[in-house]
């Protein structure tokens, strides 16, 4: 008989941040294969006295596969433990294509992204009315090439929220490409390193001008989000654009609209 393969996102750290359908898949798998230079090991902590748990830090793409395949044919449930959500960076169809492939069914549950905890964190939010109302989640061209026309300057032209994954040694080339679609010296730019982690969360605010320098000082080199958006540090503005959503003279099918009439 052949057992399923799970995909879980872990989130970004804190081990309550996984969904609880991904802790009780990890409470009854046979096999667990983690990301251990990501995932926190205290995300293991449901995990049964006879599962078999094994680091992947050191493997290939290959190696990966053959393990998940082989404890496939020998455990009913195998999670596959990510950093994350599965489907944001994480070599799911890499992975998934050699399982399709010997026949072993797999399927994916959700995690929380270090964009939405570093937001978090930071009492940010990536969003605001009449602000920007986009999310753009990308990162810089470095050994893995980035598509024609996804070219960070080509996507920050649209002047909108980007959170920009796996770039934090690019900084410089962050900075260089934010100033080439027009942004200017003084926006705001918010870097958390290892966002959620007990203890270990960083964050880092300055403005594009002076970034890279303030991440230096904090010694801020790896497991980092950056994001840049003119929603940040709203809360400190004089003024912001409400929600309709929430306005009194904005009516919906479960409230009536009130006219300022009404209100005085």
């Amino acid at each position: 008989m052949t057992g399923k393969v799970w995909f879980v996102g872990a989130g970004p750290g804190d081990p309550d941040l996984i969904t609880v359908k991904g802790r009780d898949l990890i409470a009854r798998a046979g096999a667990i294969l983690y990301a251990g230079s990501l995932v926190s090991e205290a995300a293991l902590r449901w995990a049964p006295p006879a599962c078999e748990p094994a680091d992947s830090k050191g493997m290939t793409l290959e190696e990966i596969a053959d393990w998940l395949i082989d404890q496939a044919r020998r455990h009913e449930t195998v999670v596959r433990l990510q950093t994350g959500d599965p489907t944001l960076y994480g070599a799911l169809i890499e992975m998934a294509r050699p399982l399709d492939a010997a026949g072993v069914p797999w399927a994916v549950v959700p995690g929380v992204s270090s964009a939405l905890a570093a937001a978090a964190a930071a009492g940010e939010s990536l969003t605001l009315p009449e602000l920007t109302q986009t999310v753009i989640l990308t990162r810089v061209a470095g050994r893995t090439p980035m598509p024609e026309g996804e070219s960070l300057e080509a996507l920050a032209r649209h002047g909108c929220t980007l959170c920009i994954f796996l770039s934090i040694t690019l900084l410089h080339r962050v900075q260089a490409e934010l100033r080439a679609a027009g942004w200017p010296e003084d926006a705001p730019i918010l870097v958390v390193q290892k966002a959620s982690w007990p203890g270990e969360e960083r964050i880092v605010r300055g403005t594009l001008a002076d970034i890279k320098a303030r991440c230096q000082a904090e010694r801020i080199g790896s497991q980092a989000m950056i994001i840049a958006s003119p929603a940040l540090g709203a809360r400190q503005r004089e003024a912001v654009a409400r929600s309709k959503l929430y306005d009194p003279a904005f009516g919906h099918r479960f409230r009536r609209a009130t006219l300022l009439e009404e209100q005085s």
